[in-house]
């Protein structure tokens, strides 16, 4: 598979598709994260999805499916491998393991949508804000990364002064820093009491199904 792909550098912020565009190209992220956003009407947008080391971005190719649901956004910088739509499919047909591992994969995003979806309706801004940190953190492979009160607020669908108010009041707490448009986790048990159950069941998703 890896004659099939390009490594490249993904940088903060950059787009790599919008809803209802052809998906330019299948990412499977080494160093860098894909937010995955849904757009609401106008400028609303909500994060209902992450890639990082674990799963793959384009997976609608993966059906013989072209074009994107959702807007997609680099969140955190770092290497991936890149191949074209045409290619993923070819490889896919050709190779059953990673078939299969991309099938468990989109099983762990599907359950993910499902949890999201509840969370969203029934948890609050800082629960919320603590789940995404958390899954950020897990992707960037480290306690400090980079993110903006903007992108928080542009994540979590919500207004930018929601996002502040519930940051401050896990900094208060001592669970996590803010500097500079970075975040770092400062007690990890501390927000992970803080985030709503959707993150231990997402982790525990992941755990079952991928290992």
């Amino acid at each position: 598979m890896i004659r099939d792909c390009e490594k490249v550098e993904l940088t903060f912020a950059e787009i790599l598709d919008e809803p209802g565009e052809a998906i330019r190209n299948v990412y499977f992220p080494t160093g860098s994260t894909v937010a995955l956003f849904a757009s609401m009407g106008g400028k609303d947008n909500i994060e209902v999805s992450l890639a990082g080391s674990e799963g793959v971005y384009g997976v609608p190719v993966a059906f013989g499916v072209g074009i994107s649901p959702v807007h997609a956004m680099v969140q955190g910088s770092g290497t991936a491998w890149r191949l074209s739509p045409a290619s993923f499919g070819r490889v896919l047909a050709r190779v059953p393991a990673l078939r299969n591992a991309v099938n468990r994969y989109i099983y762990v995003v599907m359950s993910q949508l499902i949890q999201t979806a509840g969370c969203n309706r029934f948890h609050v801004v800082e629960q919320r804000l603590a789940r995404s940190l958390l899954m950020t953190a897990d992707r960037a492979h480290a306690p400090t990364f980079r993110v903006t009160h903007e992108v928080l607020a542009y994540m979590l669908g919500v207004r930018r002064e929601g996002v502040t108010q519930a940051a401050s009041a896990l900094q208060r707490r001592g669970l996590i820093g803010y500097r500079r448009g970075q975040v770092t986790i400062l007690d990890r048990r501390g927000l992970e009491r803080a985030s709503c159950a959707c993150y231990r069941s997402d982790i525990s998703t992941y755990e079952r199904t991928l290992g």
